[in-house]
């Protein structure tokens, strides 16, 4: 009567389990890459429409530099605070204390940018590499990545 697995087949099962996580891992990671592309877009146009907001109220987009005043996860509200345009500032999913680019040029225009982690990212606004942006602030991107932007109006 056997008692135990023999060596072969304890090899078999393990170069098995090797196949299957070599098989698997790389599209859990992918996805994930996705769902935080998902999110840096998402955010992008919330702020897009909190642009809007405060445009409506002040007839100009925040500046550069106040916009580089608000904090991540802070309240954006008018200075009376009878309107809150955002209940928190998003950051970038991957680190939270990392902003998301924004640019105003006279207050008339702005461009919003995030970096993807998804290079394969079909998305039509991907057109150049984050690192050629410059900012008044720390938005930290790795060579080779592709920016998502929004330009506005």
């Amino acid at each position: 009567m056997r008692k135990a697995f023999t060596l072969i087949e304890l090899l078999v099962v393990i170069a098995i389990i090797g196949l299957l996580s070599a098989i698997i891992m790389p599209n859990y990671m992918g996805a994930r890459e996705r769902s935080r592309d998902a999110q840096r877009k998402s955010d992008l146009k919330q702020i897009q429409k909190s642009m809007e907001m405060y445009r409506q109220d002040k007839g100009v987009f925040l500046t550069t530099t106040e916009y580089s005043n608000l904090g991540v996860n802070d309240i954006w509200k008018s200075d009376t605070g009878s309107t809150v345009y955002l209940n928190k500032l998003p950051g970038d999913p991957s680190d939270s204390n990392n902003r998301y680019y924004y640019n105003s040029t006279g207050g008339l225009t702005y461009t919003l940018a995030a970096c993807l982690e998804n290079v394969a990212d079909n998305d039509k606004n991907t057109t150049s590499d984050c690192p050629s942006l410059s900012s008044p602030y720390t938005f930290n991107c790795a060579a080779g990545k592709k920016c998502y932007k929004l330009i506005e109006p």
